[in-house]
């Protein structure tokens, strides 16, 4: 087996330079969190003002008054944009203030670094550009799983003091859930391991595609469906450097073809985005979308519920597995098995977008 050797990530005052892909559309929150209050967020090493106006547009600017620097989070957002808490100064939603207190004449210097922001299908989109200021090359990115009416959807913000491809890891290999989920979506911890595992990746994309026919349906998703003792099971997951998006469900054995694109049974739509914080902590915006049994409509609470528990749960991991890798230092290396073969494409993948941005 080969070693994939961890060295430790220093966070630096650089921000995200060196550190983190640029030039991409990053996970900021979903827009139920835009309310008549501001939200403070330090994203790729950048503290980070959220705000939504009185007229309806989402924005984001730095967390930092232009007169004497006290964030932007502690004051009021209004009608236009955002007032500072401090002395009043009012800020428009591309960073220019626009009203001083007291003062007629307004400096062309009174602005603060703005950030765009595309908000679509229940999410915020932030563009994180390099130290050219890069504008957007390309849209962000489709969900059209929470505007799906044959799916009802809950969503989750957690917090990891773990960096972020560790959860990349996590995601993209789900070999792990029969160990670490057992009472919720785990199943056959063996059958998990023992499956074929089909990975294949195109430009900036990882797929990892697993198919367990006749396995016995996990906690989860007998709650969710009148399963027996069996299913058909499927995962696909696919990685996209700033979010993944994970497929996943059962179907009664023999009622279907079980990778059929129009395929019935019990589906989970998962959508994960994972947003640097600093180069050792980690925001992870998730969501699931399911769809009902007739005879078992009312069950997405139950649902959402048990996939937060399972999030806490790969929390609980990835941050005891971070806290011995920092103890154990550069003895902390790793042997890769026959599961790891999505997780280190998307890895190369990762640092390549870090030493060349524009390579999307």
């Amino acid at each position: 087996m080969s070693e994939l050797k961890l060295d430790r990530v220093t966070p630096s005052a650089s921000g995200g330079e060196g550190q983190f892909p640029l030039n991409q559309w990053y996970v900021a929150g979903f827009s139920s969190e835009l309310t008549d209050k501001p939200i403070a967020r330090t994203l790729l090493g950048q503290p980070v003002v959220l705000f939504r106006t009185a007229e309806g547009q989402a924005a984001a600017l730095e967390d930092r008054c232009c007169h004497r620097s006290l964030p932007l989070s502690f004051g009021s957002v209004e009608v236009c944009g955002i007032r500072c808490g401090y002395h009043g100064l009012l800020y428009a939603p591309n960073g220019q203030c626009i009203e001083i207190p007291g003062q007629e004449k307004i400096p062309s210097r009174a602005r603060v670094k703005s950030y765009t922001m595309s908000e679509k299908q229940h999410l915020l989109w932030i563009w994180m550009s390099d130290s050219s200021g890069t504008a957007p090359t390309h849209n962000a990115p489709d969900y059209p799983h929470h505007d799906n009416p044959e799916y009802s959807f809950g969503t989750g913000v957690f917090h990891y003091d773990a960096p972020y491809q560790l959860v990349h890891d996590n995601l993209l290999d789900l070999s792990h859930v029969g160990y670490v989920h057992a009472k919720t979506i785990g199943g056959n911890a063996r059958q998990h391991m023992n499956s074929k595992l089909e990975v294949t990746s195109e430009g900036n994309v990882v797929r990892a595609i697993r198919m367990m026919p006749g396995t016995p349906p996990p906690p989860t998703y007998k709650a969710a469906w009148p399963f027996a003792a069996s299913c058909d099971r499927w995962q696909e997951c696919e990685f996209d450097v700033t979010h993944l998006r994970i497929f996943t469900g059962a179907m009664e054995p023999g009622s279907g073809q079980i990778d059929a694109p129009d395929r019935g049974g019990f589906h989970m739509r998962g959508f994960h985005g994972v947003t640097p914080e600093t180069a050792e902590t980690t925001h992870y915006f998730w969501s699931i979308a399911t769809n009902h049994h007739p005879d078992m409509p009312d069950t997405i609470d139950i649902t959402v519920q048990q996939v937060k528990d399972t999030f806490e749960e790969d929390r609980v991991i990835i941050e005891a597995q971070f806290a011995n890798m920092k103890k154990f230092g550069s003895a902390a290396s790793w042997t890769d098995i026959h599961v790891d073969a999505g997780t280190n494409r998307a890895r190369r993948i990762v640092e390549k977008l870090v030493q060349q941005p524009d390579s999307r």
